[in-house]
């Protein structure tokens, strides 16, 4: 399969987890415990990579599996690094708005990228380095509301510590990805045997942030495994379907592709998101966001055009043979 028809598919499916999000809201309230939904997606992860390996095994050769320690003690990493970034997430929230969050979330394009070249030693173009800088910036344009409304005024006002630790959540983020991306090319293993890996690692720590929420409720509702499906509906399993389908094209990827590819794919997502609500849910269209859509095509394009494409090479002036002159040698 293309990478690039991987890379639609995850826009599509990301744009769409939003608004399924939104959908299974009950008037404005989620019936059901949404710490679950994480933990049901990463199930069902595993249990399709499991059926996908039991399949590549009966092929001939067998898949690679590398089942050593050293190997194996590598894929809760990112799990760790996912919990750290969830915490540090919640506590930016405690130093500015909303508004302000999602503006700065748009770091993690450019981290990302530094990340990419520091770590996997991928070297990045200046064209590819200045369409990187143009998605931040044209994502970032998309979400800026008018200089009329109070939200603009705030944008500058939060306190250092907001700044800092959004500074944190977008290395974190492009850390994980970076270090998964990582894991998936460090040799040739099945990419099923190595999603079962890192999805079992994620069940477990998601599970393990579910008996916390319970002992934090002093088990006020029971113990998780009891209210698991409590006020699920079908949006509420599509949501759940969406998430783990999104997490395995994330790894196919990061295994045939790169983070670049992911970065380009989510913030399209989240582009496409704001068309789709203008039609969905009344949403009102902005200026900025026309020519924040506009910014990012143009750094798509910029990014993932051969080079002959973006500067206007002038063809070699070839010499007529018939006005060259034989000057005779003695």
């Amino acid at each position: 399969m293309k990478w690039y028809l991987v890379a639609s598919l995850l826009t599509i499916l990301t744009s769409s987890q939003g608004i399924l999000t939104t959908l299974s809201q009950t008037n404005g309230k989620y019936k059901y415990d949404y710490a679950t939904i994480p933990f049901l997606a990463e199930v069902f992860k595993l249990i399709v990579s499991s059926v996908f390996l039991w399949r590549e095994r009966k092929k001939s050769p067998p898949p690679k599996m590398t089942t050593d320690w050293k190997s194996v003690r590598l894929f809760p990493i990112p799990s760790v690094i996912y919990l750290i970034h969830n915490n540090v997430q919640f506590a930016t929230l405690m130093y500015v708005d909303t508004s302000t969050y999602q503006i700065m979330g748009n770091l993690k394009i450019v981290t990302t990228g530094i990340l990419f070249r520091l770590f996997l030693k991928k070297k990045l173009s200046n064209l590819q380095w200045m369409a990187i800088v143009l998605l931040a910036v044209g994502t970032t344009t998309s979400q800026v509301k008018g200089c009329g409304e109070a939200s603009c005024d705030s944008l500058f006002s939060a306190p250092i510590q907001g700044y800092m630790l959004g500074i944190l959540s977008a290395c974190l983020s492009a850390l994980a990805g970076v270090y998964t991306e990582f894991l998936m090319k460090k040799n040739n293993d099945s990419l099923y045997w190595q999603n079962i890996q890192l999805y079992t690692f994620g069940s477990i720590f998601n599970m393990a942030r579910l008996v916390v929420d319970d002992f934090r409720g002093g088990f006020e509702k029971g113990p998780w495994w009891q209210r698991l499906f409590n006020g699920y509906s079908i949006t509420t399993w599509l949501v759940v379907l969406n998430l783990g389908s999104t997490g395995l094209l994330v790894s196919w990827l990061m295994k045939y592709a790169d983070n670049i590819v992911k970065v380009y794919s989510t913030s399209m997502a989240m582009l496409l998101t704001m068309v789709l609500s203008v039609f969905l849910f009344s949403f009102k269209p902005t200026l900025q966001l026309f020519l924040g859509i506009i910014v990012c095509m143009m750094s798509l394009h910029m990014y993932f055009a051969p080079p002959h494409m973006l500067v206007d090479i002038p063809p070699a002036i070839k010499s007529d043979p018939e006005s060259l002159v034989n000057v005779p040698v003695d």
